[in-house]
């Protein structure tokens, strides 16, 4: 197992061992614990209390960063007719549909998500082999198989972020970057956990969350206090 070294060992002793922090004071530590070159992703890790393996306990969905993700957000939309225009009105980097296929298909993936009207799924879907690993894959349940497809384009630019529970239920999910200012992280934070909460499948039983840890690129992790968390609720 590789070492980690001195800057992160450093950092490792701000964090208390054992202790469970209050979100907004994990923010603080968090920022006081930097000591890369480049601008990290803060990123929160949540332990979920569900059976992957039952539909009726899989978790996923969207949250909407209030102060974006920090990053740009390469769209690809696959679209015909008036759409097309609809989704290049929108600000979509990518907007087609055969053409577009048939360069994903020879292993082109120079996008972030992939946005799709219902009526072209019946091409589109060949490519779930391609774009499925990848979670590139437009869905229904991630709201990116949709008509909507301008409000969808605006969104994620702006800041939407989809979540899926892993095999071993665990959720990594992106909240923007380190150098964003505290009341930035902590209404993205307030945003991605008040939307898993919500993701809340019906066949889940017991405890739903059982840990949240704070991050970001390189760092040492913050265990935050689950119902303190748990109670943050988004402003508007």
């Amino acid at each position: 197992m590789a070492k980690h070294g001195k800057k992160y060992r450093e950092a490792l002793k701000l964090v208390e061992e054992g202790k469970l922090y209050q979100p907004q004071e994990a923010v603080t530590l968090l920022k006081q614990m930097n000591y890369l070159k480049f601008d990290p992703t803060v990123e929160i890790h949540m332990k979920l209390g569900v059976d992957p393996r039952h539909a009726d306990q899989m978790v996923r969905g969207v949250a909407m960063l209030p102060a974006g993700t920090g990053k740009e957000v390469k769209v690809l939309v696959f679209a015909q007719g008036e759409k097309v225009a609809e989704a290049e009105a929108a600000g979509a980097d990518f907007v087609g549909l055969d053409d577009l296929i048939k360069q994903i298909e020879a292993d082109w993936t120079g996008f972030d998500v992939a946005i799709a009207t219902p009526d072209v799924m019946g091409k589109v879907g060949r490519l779930g082999k391609k774009l499925g690993p990848r979670g590139l894959m437009p869905s229904p349940k991630a709201g990116t198989i949709t008509f909507d497809v301008a409000k969808t384009v605006r969104d994620v630019k702006a800041g939407r972020v989809e979540f899926k529970v892993d095999k071993t239920a665990l959720l990594h999910i992106p909240a923007g970057k380190l150098s964003f200012n505290e009341d930035a992280l902590m209404a993205n934070i307030t945003s991605v956990v008040d939307a898993v909460s919500r993701a809340r499948p019906t066949g889940s039983k017991g405890t739903y969350v059982k840990s949240v840890v704070l991050t970001s690129t390189m760092s040492p992790s913050i265990r935050l206090d689950v119902a303190s968390a748990l109670a943050l609720k988004p402003t508007v």
